[in-house]
């Protein structure tokens, strides 16, 4: 499965025609999902993240509406360190990235790993409290326009934020994602549109049949 941004998207699917041949069927399913049939008989699955209405011209509707920008909420959590956006198409609108402190694994045994664990336990509910605190502050506002959300890092901690009851405008949006990424850092936040804009792509060839 490949992620190609919407805006080369023509010519990547210039590049299949030029490789694989003209295509001769592009159809549409009841889900959205476009099916390229190319003249050697390869054929190209796309899927764009976000909704789109096909029409007589499938194709070029489909390359279109993955183009638009849309508005996009992300919420990228980790032991320790959060991060959240909202972004128009590729464009950060707003943000906030913040870090708590949470202590490494030990080896030690008996009532000291005991000690440790609820001591561990307590800075990661702490982690979850503080990232739902800046999501309600960050996102929220912004609920009404937002068209989807995407989550990364620790899916687990980021489930948990997102019970919080405050944000459930947010935990019933469209989901996009689940993201690849690291510690979430304002670097790696502004990376991640490369990936929930990405119109996904699984191609079948001849020989792979």
């Amino acid at each position: 499965m490949l992620g190609v941004a919407p805006e080369r998207l023509d010519r990547w699917l210039d590049g299949v025609a030029q490789r694989h041949g003209a295509f001769t069927d592009v159809r549409a399913d009841d889900a959205g999902v476009l099916t390229v049939t190319c003249q050697d008989s390869t054929t190209v699955v796309l899927t764009a993240p976000y909704g789109w209405t096909p029409d007589p011209a499938p194709l070029t509707a489909f390359t279109a509406a993955a183009r638009v920008p849309r508005r996009t909420a992300v919420l990228l959590v980790r032991r320790g360190r959060w991060a959240v956006g909202v972004f128009d198409g590729p464009e950060l609108v707003v943000s906030k990235v913040d870090a708590r402190q949470v202590q490494g694994r030990t080896a030690a045994g008996g009532w000291s790993q005991q000690r440790f664990a609820r001591r561990r336990g307590h800075q990661t509910d702490a982690v979850v409290s503080h990232a739902a605190d800046t999501a309600a502050r960050v996102l929220l506002p912004h609920a009404g326009e937002v068209l989807a959300l995407a989550t990364g890092g620790d899916k687990g901690l980021a489930a948990e934020v997102l019970t919080d009851p405050r944000l459930r405008p947010l935990a019933e949006l469209p989901r996009l994602g689940p993201l690849d990424v690291g510690e979430p850092t304002k670097a790696v936040l502004l990376t991640t549109p490369a990936q929930f804009r990405a119109v996904r792509v699984h191609i079948v060839e001849p020989t792979d049949r």
